[in-house]
């Protein structure tokens, strides 16, 4: 039995997706949803739905009841006091089930950074859950991608009606990429397969080296209209986020996520690609899905 969390955001429905598609896994999938109405209509006769928040002990324990795999995504939430206690609320739920209800395996959604990330907000919490999930004794898979394509998404329209998209980082500097349907698919397999032991990282970085600069290279010759990019202050950054109705603790989470990125480089150059894992390039992620919502 495989359970799902965030079945319905960007990674966890394209998830649900292949999981669904796979062979024999007919009954054996659960999902933790808090709107099941959100799920995708081809799910919802298909999967055992239990609807809540898996950050709560009875529900995540409820779902687990039987279950050997586990699929974890912390799921982003601006209104958090800080990121440090938003994921250790979470990860606390997880590893009280692991303990009383012997999970055999686990697979989350991590970041890269491991031992070299300091002082970085969300990506310092994430890494810190991989610990505590780690120390349970769960076979254990953190998925470990650089900066996620979808997160452009968000400024679609600023794309379409301005030519521009905004960055907290500098403009000539790699950033590695990597799309969220790569994520998903490494999931996949990992769950289906269950048979690895063990505890380890799963880089996920795309096949590109692109500078900000470079994906507005990009983003212009997809989209047949000039694009640049527009570097934002780390400031800024925090402003635009506390705007949006973020906590200033969560803000500030993102502001020393954006400064440690700049800082230390763990999304750069030095990243290798992992073709393996995370196939998909950045132009055919902008043909494939960007362009598609800017011309929306």
């Amino acid at each position: 039995m495989i359970v799902v969390t965030t079945p319905t955001g960007r990674i966890g429905r394209q998830l649900l997706d292949r999981l669904l598609d796979a062979p024999d896994t007919a009954g054996q999938v659960r999902v933790i949803a808090r709107d099941p109405e959100r799920l995708a209509p081809r799910a919802r006769d298909r999967v055992e739905v239990f609807q809540g928040s898996h950050a709560d002990p009875e529900i995540l324990a409820a779902a687990c009841d039987g279950a050997d795999r586990v699929f974890w995504l912390v799921p982003p939430t601006p209104g958090a006091d800080s990121a440090e206690e938003h994921f250790r609320t979470f990860t606390q739920s997880l590893c009280k089930v692991i303990d009383a209800q012997g999970v055999a395996r686990v697979v989350a959604v991590s970041t890269l950074g491991r031992g070299v990330a300091r002082n970085a907000g969300q990506i310092s919490a994430s890494l810190a859950m991989d610990d505590r999930i780690g120390a349970t004794g769960v076979h254990y898979r953190a998925l470990c991608p650089p900066f996620l394509m979808e997160n452009l998404l968000g400024q679609a329209e600023s794309i379409r009606d301005q030519g521009v998209f905004r960055l907290a980082a500098p403009e000539d500097r790699v950033v590695r990429t990597c799309a969220t349907r790569d994520i998903a698919a490494t999931a996949a397999r990992l769950l289906l397969e269950g048979s690895w032991t063990g505890h380890g990282d799963v880089p996920l970085a795309g096949p590109d080296a692109l500078t900000p600069e470079g994906m507005a290279r990009v983003l212009s010759e997809v989209l047949e209209r000039p694009v640049r990019v527009q570097r934002v202050s780390i400031a800024e950054y925090k402003a635009a986020v506390l705007r949006s109705g973020a906590s200033e603790g969560w803000a500030q989470g993102v502001a020393d996520m954006a400064r440690a990125l700049e800082e230390q480089g763990f999304y750069g150059a030095s990243q290798p690609s992992t073709p393996d894992t995370a196939p998909t390039g950045f132009r055919q992620w902008c043909e494939e899905v960007l362009k598609p919502a800017v011309l929306a």
